[in-house]
């Protein structure tokens, strides 16, 4: 099990790009699957969870190259040769210096599946120790007629039910058949139908795994409550670009009329905004001017306006956001004078995967706040370790912790902690890099799930963090 150690109290600047988004990687990567011709995609993010997506569509016989010639593409309703090595292009592979990133191209092709693989009990137990693999049940099922299932990992934030996935696909005509002594389940059916659904919940894997298993229903899907994350909007876009029929897209109301089969396209991710934001968080901390580079500003929703209202300056300029040295920032009110509520939602709302940093940065505002994280009942527990490090913060109970800034007049100590999922992970880097002395943060492994190369990347900006 690895460790970063951190001398904190170093003032960081520069330049810093994100990579590709990870939601976004899990859910594109996944559609692949629904065609036998060749789906090339830019801009994947180098981490831990879509490499182990990566190496479970190669056990299950997905032809994939990287940063290599990737054949054909479509552009304009035709077909064309493209070079997927190192070249300075839109779309390519580039190496950069200083906190930017060298970007990964990978063609995937599923021409010849192995359906005795996925039928195995090797393939069922890989599932269940990555989350990301649920959204394979949607191609496999459109595709295949069928799917094996088990409970997928991930992070231990809470429970994280899969039961709208699982109504969307009875909802298409499946069936489920539970296989006892291997605690899985076989979801079949020999003609998906086109329906019309009303979600229990506007979850963004359960939304995109049943428009995937739609686009080769027999007739028209209208899924209402749908998730619309600009992730998922991407899905529909390169989906589109393969042949389906999909309008409603960045709305609650999507629609899919059915197709026959698709076809190969070419796709770019978008940078992924929570790495953006934990970056602005960094910025606040412990940055002395911070340049994040190229972050698709349409695409952040309220992502920067969160911070602003801790009190952080954020200057939009082009599709980067300057950050500039902030001796105090402080936390806003309400038009009323009630104190500051910052609460997750469904987008357009804040991302809950922002609330750890968020709760970071707090500590050093002045003023107070209070965060209500609705989504996940165990992601605030982490905060005991910021309280260890001198932070002021009340865990009124799972969902609600109030956090009392310390105008930086009281510097985090370091200390000894342990990632228990991605974000907090994150969280508590910043905190660590903040903070005065040394910090030893285990179990990273959570942090290299969601970030990438993230030590070296930091270390550009000034940082002093070694990897144990």
């Amino acid at each position: 099990m690895a460790a970063f150690i951190i001398e904190g109290g170093t003032p960081l600047s520069g330049e810093i790009t994100p990579q590709g988004a990870k939601n976004e990687a899990l859910q594109v990567i996944c559609a692949t699957l629904l065609t036998h011709e060749k789906v090339t995609i830019h801009n994947i993010p180098d981490i831990r969870d879509v490499n182990n997506l990566i190496q479970l569509l190669k056990d299950i016989g997905v032809k994939v190259t990287r940063n290599v010639e990737c054949g054909m593409r479509n552009v304009e309703g035709g077909m064309r040769k493209v070079e997927c090595g190192m070249r300075n292009v839109e779309g390519g592979t580039r190496k950069e210096e200083g906190g930017r990133r060298k970007e990964n191209t990978y063609c995937f092709q599923a021409d010849e599946l192995d359906l005795n693989y996925l039928e195995s009990d090797e393939f069922v137990h890989k599932c269940a120790q990555l989350r990301g693999s649920v959204l394979m049940i949607g191609p496999l099922l459109a595709r295949m007629g069928k799917a094996v299932i088990t409970k997928p990992g991930g992070d231990k934030i809470g429970r994280r039910r899969l039961d709208t996935h699982f109504l969307g696909f009875e909802k298409l005509g499946a069936k489920f058949n539970h296989i006892e002594g291997r605690d899985v389940y076989e979801i079949s059916a020999k003609k998906l139908k086109g329906t019309y659904m009303l979600l229990d919940e506007a979850s963004v894997t359960g939304t995109a795994n049943i428009i995937m298993a739609a686009v080769f229903a027999k007739g028209t899907t209208t899924i209402y409550n749908a998730a619309c994350e600009p992730y998922l909007q991407q899905l529909c876009h390169l989906l589109n670009r393969m042949g389906a029929k999909i309008s409603g897209i960045a709305s609650n109301l999507i629609t899919i009329e059915g197709v026959d089969q698709l076809h190969g396209a070419e796709h770019r991710i978008l940078p992924d905004m929570i790495e953006v934001g934990s970056f602005i968080g960094m910025a606040a901390m412990c940055g002395d001017g911070i340049r994040i580079k190229d972050v698709s500003v349409d695409n952040l929703g309220i992502i920067p306006d969160a911070f602003r209202r801790l009190g952080v300056k954020i200057k939009v300029e082009g599709d980067d956001l300057y950050i500039p040295h902030q001796r105090h920032y402080e936390i806003q009110s309400f038009i009323d004078g009630t104190i500051m509520t910052l609460a997750d939602a469904p987008w357009p709302g804040l991302t809950p995967d922002l609330i750890s940093v968020l709760i970071v940065v707090a500590t050093q505002a002045r003023g107070s706040v209070l965060f209500h994280q609705k989504m996940f009942e165990s992601r605030l527990f982490f905060v005991d370790k910021l309280i260890d490090m001198g932070a002021q913060i009340i865990l009124c109970d799972p969902h609600r912790a109030v956090v009392v800034g310390h105008d930086r007049k009281i510097t985090l100590r370091g200390g000894r902690m342990s990632s228990p999922d991605i974000r907090a992970g994150i969280a508590l880097l910043i905190a660590a890099m903040s903070a005065k002395g040394t910090s030893r943060i285990d179990n990273i492994e959570q942090i290299d799930r969601g970030y990438e190369n993230i030590e070296s990347r930091l270390n550009a900006l000034g940082a002093k963090i070694r990897r144990e």
